[in-house]
């Protein structure tokens, strides 16, 4: 599953925001977050955003776990309690499967292992082999600083 990992290092912006891929392999994921000030609403707490961005990233992985593209079509997250500095982890089980459906649940807990938050996910498999987007390299084109997308 290094592949796996590997690939997911290209989700540009759970790198941005601090979210580390640490595990993969079919039907599961797990992912964490070191909370730090710039993660902080004005409240002191994890911002909802930074969660999601977790949990997100373990549900990706996990539907695209079985090695063809999946996308979300649903997503859904319950806070059970505040998130605080310090590291939360992702964990993310798939907990049904068909040819073109993947149903996920992501629990993210504290450096504590209390519930934080309570995410549900389903994503659409495609008839594309991750392989193969991972072969073509398809990165979507860089943009420079203050100038709009040309149209197209």
């Amino acid at each position: 599953m290094t592949d796996l990992l590997r690939f997911f290092r290209r989700d540009r912006f759970a790198r941005g925001s601090g979210v580390r891929l640490e595990e993969v392999r079919p039907g599961y994921a797990r992912a964490s977050l070191t909370v730090r000030d710039r993660h902080l609403n004005a409240v002191d707490v994890a911002q909802g955003g930074a969660v999601f961005t977790l949990a997100d990233l373990a549900f990706a992985a996990c539907s695209n776990s079985r090695g063809t593209v999946a996308v979300a079509v649903n997503a859904n997250i319950q806070f059970a309690r505040a998130g605080r500095k310090g590291r939360l982890v992702a964990e993310a089980r798939e907990v049904a499967s068909s040819p073109r459906l993947s149903s996920v649940e992501v629990r993210v807990t504290d450096r504590e292992g209390e519930p934080v938050a309570f995410f549900t996910g389903l994503a659409y498999r495609k008839k594309e082999a991750l392989a193969e987007v991972a072969r073509a390299g398809r990165v979507p084109p860089r943009r420079r600083r203050g100038r709009a997308p040309s149209p197209r």
